[in-house]
């Protein structure tokens, strides 16, 4: 395979080697966009970015002023309307993520109901069908904004996560975990610390009246497994683990959606910034697993995927960015699996093989 064929993966790093601001990394991203956006292709057409907004005490997403810079250099390659979307809109208010500060519209995915919605066929076991949000799926060019961190079901939350698991409605998000297994509970264990029902971002669980125990409503239920994370008495568990099956319906939702673009229309940036241990959905910020990386944006998503988790392997680990319970790391293999148990790069592969794309990449440093 030539040079020429193997996709690009574009990188500024947050090293400076001057105290110039010229040198930093919101400089570096800006001369990187303004290189990489087509004008030709950027023009007249309607840009949405999906990103994850955070929630609760969490901090370390995205910084604003990546994201408004972004939207100004769409704007100035003639976008003709730009929308950033998450679930929920509100959730992003208090990181700064407002029409006044960004500089665009805010949506939800699902549109202003909730329910603006595509069903979508999948067919892989329990996978029947997904929905996808309408507001996605209407853009002319999508860009998929993603927060690198762990993740304790992904290994990893990047790309492939941001679109899998974020354009999805909660009912979808349900069926790709259950991929994984259910959760059993032993009220024999429990000491009704009720740190479950605390930590329950679905309000899906509740304590039984009159019962020394709580109960799971899975209607509601998603399978994130945070109740699961949490639990001191180890009273919840997942059983019948089948991890492999969740990276592969990962990798089979979010190729049904990049099916409805073009490959021309699709670009991907993943900030490796504050990378913690768990998905931002958790409402909370830990300490950094490794020292602050940089920016990296490509048309490919196997390949910024792939790219992400090889430089973020070739730093330091930071012992503070484990919870004091946890005193090593297990195993061998990437960070993220000695953290989370589970292979990083098994989605990717899986996603590699249905696109027809190359597990290679070139990584081309910005100036």
């Amino acid at each position: 395979m030539k040079n020429k064929d193997i996709p690009e993966v574009h990188f500024a790093d947050i090293a400076v080697s001057a105290m110039e601001s010229g040198k930093t990394l919101p400089a570096k991203f800006r001369r990187l966009l303004k290189q990489q956006l087509d004008k030709q292709i950027i023009d007249k057409k309607r840009i949405g970015i999906k990103m994850h907004f955070g929630s609760q005490l969490g901090f370390s997403t995205i910084h604003p002023l990546f994201i408004r810079i972004l939207v100004e250099e769409l704007k100035e390659a003639g976008a003709r309307h730009i929308k950033i979307m998450d679930n929920h809109p509100a959730d992003g208010i208090p990181r700064g993520y407002t029409r006044e500060v960004l500089g665009c519209d805010v949506v939800s995915t699902f549109g202003a109901t909730r329910k603006y919605l595509k069903k979508e066929k999948i067919g892989f076991k329990s996978l029947d069908f997904v929905e996808f949000g309408g507001e996605a799926l209407d853009s002319d060019f999508f860009i998929c904004l993603s927060h690198v961190k762990g993740h304790g079901d992904c290994g990893f939350g990047g790309a492939i996560k941001n679109i899998a698991m974020g354009v999805v409605p909660g009912e979808s998000r349900s069926k790709l975990h259950h991929l994984e297994g259910g959760i059993a509970y032993d009220p024999k264990k429990c000491t009704l610390c009720m740190k479950c029902i605390k930590h329950c971002p679905n309000g899906a669980i509740s304590k039984v009246k009159d019962k020394n125990e709580i109960a799971i409503f899975f209607h509601h239920c998603t399978y994130c497994q945070h109740c699961v994370m949490v639990c001191p008495e180890k009273a919840l568990k997942m059983e019948n683990r089948r991890f492999e099956d969740f990276s592969e319906g990962m990798a089979l939702v979010t190729r049904k959606f990049l099916n409805h673009f073009q490959p021309q229309n699709l670009l991907f940036i993943n900030v490796l910034l504050d990378i913690t241990m768990f998905c931002d959905c958790w409402g909370l910020t830990t300490p950094n697993l490794v020292p602050d990386i940089g920016i990296l944006l490509s048309h490919n998503i196997t390949s910024i995927e792939r790219a992400s988790l090889d430089l973020i392997q070739k730093e330091p680990f930071l012992k503070k960015g484990l919870p004091k319970g946890r005193k090593r790391l297990k195993g061998k293999g990437h960070l993220f699996e000695r953290i989370h148990g589970k292979d990083p790069y098994r989605m990717i592969t899986a996603l590699e093989k249905g696109l027809g794309h190359s597990a290679k990449y070139l990584l081309k440093p910005a100036e």
